[in-house]
C-alpha cells in the first residue's frame, strides 16, 4: 500500500446558527475548507425546536456531493452544521461520513469532529458494554454516544460530560434542537474560529471560508472553551483545566492551513514567508534560481529568494484538476499520476543551479521523480530545502501518517536522503527556526512528529485501527443509511 507523497489532513467544520441562507453558507464554507479533507462531505440543517433535521451526506468532493448546489433546495433552515472529511481513524466509507445525526432521549443531535480521540477504543469498549451500538467505525461517532447518556440535566450538561470523558485532538460542532456548541480540547491542537455575518454567528475550522461568504471575523474558540449559541446570542465556558503547555498542531501552519488563513492571530501565508526565510539563512548554497513545488511550498520559496536574493521562478505548474495518486494498481500508473500532477516547464531550469523548496518530505519517492525530471530538464545541480524539520515520529492527532516505519527520515540521515533523492543537497529548517518563524512561543505547540514528545497520552489500538483504514480505501463504498437512533 503506498502512502501519500504529503501528509493528509482529517477534516474541516463549519456551523451557521440563525441566518435564512444557512445550508447556502455552509456550502460555500465546506468550499472554502476543501483542502482539509476530500473523501466526504455533509450537511445537517433544521428550521428549530420541534422540526426533523435535514441532512444530506455523500462521499467525493463538495461541488459533487451537492450537485453543484441542487441540493440545498432540501435543505431548509437557519441553523446548518457542515463538514469534510478525510479518514484518518475510521475507513473511507459513506458510513463514516458526517456530520453525524442522532435521534436520542434528548432531542435530535448532529456532530461534527475535526481530530483524532486517544482513548477512542477505551471509551467505545465502555459504551458497548453499557449498550450501545456503533454504526460507524471512526471515533466521531463516540461523541455523540456519550451526549446520549443519562447524564446531566440539559443538553449542555451533556456535551460538557462527553467533553470532560474524551481526550486528545478534537474542534467540535454540534447542532441540536435549540443550541449550536462549538468546542476545542484543552491543547487546542485543532483550529476553531468565531465569525458574524448579519447578525448570524458562524463558526469555521479556518478563516478563510469568512472570507469567502463575507462573514466578519470575531476570535479563535480557545483551548479547552466551550461556546454555546442560541437566541440569547454567545455563551462561553472553561470547564477544564487548560495546561500551561499548548498542543496547535505546528503543521497547520506549515501545510494543512489554506495560506490566507489566520491562525491564533497569525497570516498562514506569511509566517511560511518567514519559514522560507530562515530556511535560507540556516542552509544557504549559490544557485540561479528558487523553484517552489506548488502550492504548498510556494510561500517558503518565495521567502527564501528574497532572503538569499536569489531569483524565484514557478517552474513546475501544477494541475488543480487532479485527485490522490498515492493509491493506484500499477507503479506505471502510480509514476503518471505523479506526473500529471505536476509539469516542469524546462526552459526555466535548463542549465541552471536549482533550489527546489517544498514544505515536507513523507516517503521520499515523489521528491525522488522530481529530481529525476529535473536532471533530465538539464537542470546543472538540484539543491532540495524542506520548510520544516525531518518527520521522525508517528501522529496520533488527526495526520496521516501513522506508521513510522514508512517516513524516510525515520530510517535515514539527512546525507543518506539526499543520496536517494540523488541531489547535490538537501536542508531542514530547525525546529527552533520553524517556531520562531510563527512569532509564537514554542509552548503553544505540539511537534510530536518531529521531537517525539506527545502532549497526550494514546491508546496504541490507535495505530493499528488507522494502518487498517488504509486498507479499508480500496472496498467498495455501502448504501445510504438513516440517521442513527440513541433511544435511552
Amino acid at each position: 500500500m503506498e502512502v501519500p507523497a504529503h501528509p493528509k489532513h482529517e477534516c474541516g467544520v463549519f456551523a451557521v446558527f440563525d441566518h435564512p441562507n444557512a445550508a447556502e453558507l455552509t456550502y460555500y464554507g465546506l468550499y472554502a475548507l476543501q483542502h482539509r479533507g476530500q473523501e466526504s462531505a455533509g450537511i445537517v440543517t433544521t428550521t428549530g425546536p420541534g422540526e426533523t433535521f435535514r441532512y444530506h451526506r455523500g462521499m467525493g468532493l463538495v461541488p459533487q456531493v451537492f450537485q453543484g448546489g441542487k441540493i440545498l433546495d432540501q435543505l431548509k433552515g437557519r441553523r446548518a452544521v457542515g463538514h469534510v472529511r478525510y479518514s484518518t481513524a475510521g475507513g473511507s466509507h459513506f458510513k463514516n461520513a458526517q456530520p453525524i445525526l442522532v435521534d436520542c432521549a434528548k432531542g435530535q443531535v448532529a456532530v461534527a469532529h475535526n481530530g483524532n480521540l486517544c482513548n477512542a477504543n477505551v471509551l467505545r469498549d465502555e459504551l458497548e458494554a453499557y449498550g450501545s451500538i456503533f454504526q460507524t467505525t471512526g471515533d466521531s461517532e463516540i461523541i455523540v454516544h456519550l451526549m446520549a447518556q443519562p447524564h446531566g440535566g440539559n443538553r449542555r450538561d451533556s456535551l460538557r460530560y462527553a467533553m470532560g470523558k474524551i481526550e486528545g485532538a478534537f474542534a467540535v460542532t454540534a447542532m441540536t434542537e435549540r443550541e449550536l456548541f462549538g468546542v476545542r480540547d484543552i491543547h487546542g491542537f485543532r483550529p476553531l474560529s468565531i465569525g458574524k455575518l448579519d447578525g448570524a454567528y458562524i463558526l469555521s475550522s479556518e478563516t478563510c471560508a469568512f472570507d469567502l461568504i463575507g462573514a466578519e471575523f470575531i476570535r479563535d474558540v480557545e483551548p479547552g472553551e466551550i461556546v454555546t449559541i442560541d437566541e440569547n446570542g454567545l455563551q462561553s465556558e472553561k470547564p477544564f483545566i487548560a495546561p500551561k503547555k499548548g498542543g496547535m498542531c505546528v503543521f497547520e501552519y506549515v501545510y494543512f492551513a489554506r495560506p490566507d488563513s489566520r491562525l491564533e492571530g497569525k497570516t498562514v501565508s506569511q509566517v511560511r514567508t518567514r519559514m522560507g526565510a530562515q530556511l535560507a539563512k540556516e542552509h544557504p548554497v549559490e544557485a540561479d534560481v528558487v523553484v517552489p513545488i506548488p502550492d504548498s511550498g510556494n510561500y517558503a520559496a518565495l521567502g527564501y529568494s528574497e532572503e538569499s536574493g536569489i531569483p524565484y521562478k514557478l517552474a513546475f505548474v501544477r494541475n488543480h484538476y487532479v485527485g490522490r495518486t498515492f493509491i493506484q494498481p500499477s507503479q506505471l500508473i502510480r509514476d503518471l499520476g505523479v506526473k500529471v500532477k505536476l509539469n516542469l516547464i524546462a526552459e526555466e531550469v535548463a542549465g541552471k543551479r536549482v533550489i527546489v523548496v517544498d514544505d515536507s518530505i513523507v516517503r521520499g519517492t515523489t521528491a525522488k521523480s522530481r529530481v529525476v525530471t529535473l536532471r533530465q530538464a538539464g537542470a546543472k545541480e538540484v539543491h532540495i530545502r524542506i520548510s520544516c524539520p525531518p518527520h521522525k515520529n508517528a501522529c496520533y492527532y488527526g495526520i496521516d501518517f501513522p506508521d513510522p516505519e514508512t517516513l524516510i527520515a525515520n530510517q535515514m540521515d539527512t546525507a543518506a536522503i539526499a543520496e536517494y533523492l540523488g541531489a547535490d543537497s538537501l536542508g531542514y529548517l530547525s525546529e527552533d527556526g520553524m517556531i520562531a518563524s510563527t512569532e509564537k512561543p514554542e509552548s503553544q505547540f505540539c511537534r510530536a512528529c518531529f521531537n517525539g514528545k506527545y502532549p497526550v497520552a494514546f491508546d496504541h489500538k490507535i495505530e493499528q485501527m488507522i494502518i487498517e483504514r488504509r486498507k479499508e480505501r480500496a472496498e467498495p463504498l455501502v448504501a445510504v443509511q438513516p440517521p442513527l437512533n440513541l433511544f435511552e
